[in-house]
């Protein structure tokens, strides 16, 4: 049976596509106006703790935790909503989209996220991404272990891995092999770790900037 694609990009969405350091910081900016530096350190702590036991950011369980410990402050609602109604789409980086496009040229684009199954999806349904991508969105808890998944619902002769987490990119290509081009995007905290960066191995491809894969000819790729 013929495989559906000859190739397909995979993106990474969380400070790959979309700015998530900044969204982060504005929120810590909101809770901290509304609530003080105390309340602003509880809430981190709680989403950490969210973190480390979901093994993925659960802003919606870090509200409604801190929404409990403010039970009677009409403000943590307002908090909720402020989230909710937060502009992602403006919080893309430059060129995001239109990168999503150029590649289009030599393969087909798919959103590979790790991430909640509700408040993820809708992140990405605000930010115009789900729809830029024509509902191809894939979501996981962790990606690098349902390659098997990918390749059922995508199933391609190569693969083009574009993510800012050098960890995960190496995983994937640890198990593909050559099969998968590794794209690594240096942006946010987690790409520019200095230990991170000094244990593990440089991807195929580098970029400062998800801008910058507008000037890549990926036409290589699909001859190899």
């Amino acid at each position: 049976m013929p495989l559906a694609h000859d190739t397909v990009f995979l993106f990474d969405v969380d400070d790959t596509l979309l700015d998530n350091d900044a969204v982060k910081a504005d929120l810590k900016e909101k809770v901290l106006e509304k609530f003080g530096q105390e309340a602003c350190d509880r809430f981190w702590a709680i989403y950490e703790e969210e973190r480390k036991k979901h093994i993925y950011a659960d802003f919606i369980s870090t509200l409604e935790r801190f929404r409990l410990e403010h039970m009677h402050d009409p403000q943590a609602l307002q908090l909720s909503l402020w989230m909710m109604y937060y502009p992602f789409a403006e919080r893309l980086h430059p060129d995001a989209l239109a990168v999503v496009r150029h590649v289009s040229q030599w393969g087909l684009p798919v959103i590979l996220t790790d991430g909640d199954g509700v408040f993820q999806p809708y992140k990405l349904k605000r930010a115009g991404l789900w729809d830029a991508f024509d509902g191809r969105v894939l979501g996981y808890i962790h990606k690098d272990k349902e390659l098997d998944a990918v390749e059922r619902a995508y199933p391609a002769r190569r693969y083009v891995l574009v993510d800012d987490k050098l960890k995960v990119l190496n995983a994937v290509k640890g198990i593909w092999g050559d099969r998968v081009t590794t794209v690594f995007v240096k942006q946010g905290h987690y790409a520019n770790d200095p230990k991170t960066l000094a244990s593990e191995p440089a991807a195929d491809i580098m970029a400062d900037r998800i801008a910058e894969l507008m000037m890549h000819d990926f036409s290589a790729i699909r001859a190899n």
